[in-house]
C-alpha cells in the first residue's frame, strides 16, 4: 500500500497529519481500509511510507490489532515516485505482489483479481472501471481483459475507463521497464503500449479521500456500512 503522500490538494489539514491517517467515519482512513484487506484473506501488507510517516507505524504498529502482519518501507527524505516506492520495498515483496493506495477504499474480490492476474501470463494487471468521466478523468482503453492504452497525463475523450487503484504487479514487470522512471503511471503507459498489461473490470465504484469533499463522502458511506 502506497501511503508516503504528502497530500497537497489538503493543504494546512495534511501538514501535521498524513492523509491515511484523516479522519473517516470517526476512524483514521486507514483502518478501514486494512479491516477491509484482511476480510478478504490478506495476511501481509507493506505499508510505504513517506511523509509523516512516523505517525503511521505509531497507529499501525505490528498489524497485530488488525489481525495482519504489517510491515514498512520508507522512502527516504526526497521524493522518489510511486515506482521508485515499490522497488524500495521489493525486498518485502514476493515475486507478484497486490498494490493499492493510502487514499482509497476498494470494494473488490481481490483474490479474484490475483487470479485473473495469474490466468493472464502478463506482467502485470490493472483494474478499471468504467467510467465515462463520472468520478474523475477517464484514461484508459480497455477490451477483452486488456489495457490496450493508459494515459494519465493526456487522455482523450475516446476513452471510457479510469484507473481503479488495484493493481497486481510482478518483478517482471519492473525488470522490463526503465529504472529511471519514477511514476507508476508511466510504468503501465510503458506496459500497455507493448500489450504487456492485463485488465480486470471492476463493478463497484471506487471511494477516496483525495480533497475534503472526497473524505466527506467517503465518511459518509463508510459510517452507513458500518465502518
Amino acid at each position: 500500500m502506497l501511503a508516503g503522500g504528502v497530500g497537497c490538494r489538503w493543504g494546512v489539514a495534511a501538514a501535521s497529519t498524513p492523509k491515511a491517517l484523516l479522519p473517516g467515519a470517526g476512524r483514521p482512513f486507514l483502518f478501514p481500509q486494512l479491516d477491509l484487506l484482511k476480510r478478504h484473506g490478506a495476511v501481509l501488507v507493506v505499508l510505504s511510507i513517506g511523509y509523516l510517516g512516523d505517525q503511521i507505524r505509531d497507529a499501525v504498529g505490528d498489524g497485530a490489532n488488525f489481525g495482519l502482519d504489517v510491515r514498512y518501507s520508507e522512502d527516504g527524505p526526497a521524493p522518489i515516485g510511486t515506482a521508485g516506492a515499490i522497488r524500495k520495498a521489493a525486498p518485502l515483496l514476493g515475486q507478484r505482489f497486490l498494490v493499492l493506495y493510502g487514499d482509497s477504499y476498494l470494494r473488490i474480490d481481490y483474490a479474484d483479481v490475483n487470479r485473473a492476474a495469474l490466468r493472464s501470463g502478463l506482467p502485470a494487471l490493472m483494474t478499471v472501471l468504467r467510467n465515462e468521466g463520472r468520478w474523475d478523468t477517464s484514461n484508459v482503453d480497455y477490451a477483452d481483459n486488456r489495457v490496450l492504452r493508459y494515459d494519465k497525463q493526456s487522455p482523450d475523450q475516446a476513452m471510457a475507463y479510469i484507473d481503479y487503484g488495484l493493481s497486481v504487479i510482478t518483478q517482471e514487470a519492473l525488470d522490463c521497464t526503465d529504472p529511471a522512471v519514477a511514476d507508476l503511471s508511466d510504468v503501465f503507459s510503458s506496459l500497455s503500449e507493448r500489450g504487456l498489461l492485463a485488465g480486470y473490470q471492476a463493478s463497484e465504484r471506487f471511494y477516496e479521500i483525495g480533497t475534503p469533499a472526497a473524505l466527506a463522502e467517503t465518511s459518509a458511506f463508510l459510517s452507513a456500512e458500518g465502518n
